[in-house]
């Protein structure tokens, strides 16, 4: 038997939005707008679209009847199937439970960064903090604009935990540009290449049981 391919992130969203109710894809996509969870997920109304109908046709959903609004085009309503529920549920457990590496591109780009010269570096991630510190002030004000309208913080606790995420990486990243501009982290001429024996940042799966080993005996 074929395995199943796990869902995407905004199969999850379109799967747990229909999961409370009955609606059409544009609706689905006010809805992520007023949670606020255009921030966790990429979405507009024509990757929705997309997303329920390829969702329509694994059986996760289906169209629900039709409705027109005025002179506007007819919209078609979809509901959830009890399939589309379990393979929702089975998801969501996974990703609560599962650490994942997401790779994230700043990850690459600081293992990189020795390509480029240390002041153009500290340049650059100065200027960077400067636009996460604005973007947690944009998270600070959503926070308040959904207890203004009283939205249930069960909806929108995604906003909480990226303004920590937020928070940890400027912490770090101002750390890391102390080092630099003291000179406690050494920087490489830009192109040249490092001591074989710096190469090897991190030691083989086997030396790393192997400690782990001696560690618990």
């Amino acid at each position: 038997m074929r395995e199943e391919k796990p869902l995407g992130m905004l199969a999850v969203a379109a799967l747990a939005y229909l999961a409370e109710r009955p609606m059409h894809p544009y609706e689905m996509y006010q809805l992520a707008l007023h949670r606020q969870e255009d921030r966790v997920v990429k979405v507009s109304p024509g990757s929705l679209y997309r997303a329920v109908y390829a969702l329509e046709s694994a059986g996760l959903v289906r169209a629900a009847g039709t409705e027109r609004a005025g002179a506007r085009p007819e919209r078609t309503t979809f509901e959830i199937t009890e399939l589309g529920r379990h393979r929702l549920g089975e998801r969501l457990r996974q990703l609560l439970s599962t650490p994942a590496n997401e790779y994230p591109e700043l990850g690459l780009a600081l293992s990189e960064a020795h390509e480029l010269g240390a002041d153009e570096v500290r340049m650059l991630l100065e200027t960077r903090v400067l636009r996460q510190r604005a973007e947690l002030a944009d998270l600070e004000r959503r926070v308040a604009w959904a207890i203004e309208r009283g939205i249930p913080r069960v909806y929108w606790i995604n906003v909480p935990y990226s303004s920590a995420m937020l928070r940890a990486e400027v912490a770090h990243l101002e750390s890391l540009l102390a080092e630099i501009a003291d000179g406690t982290l050494a920087w490489h001429v830009p192109g040249a290449r490092a001591p074989l024996h710096e190469q090897a940042v991190t030691p083989p799966v086997s030396t790393l049981r192997s400690t782990s080993s001696a560690g618990t005996g």
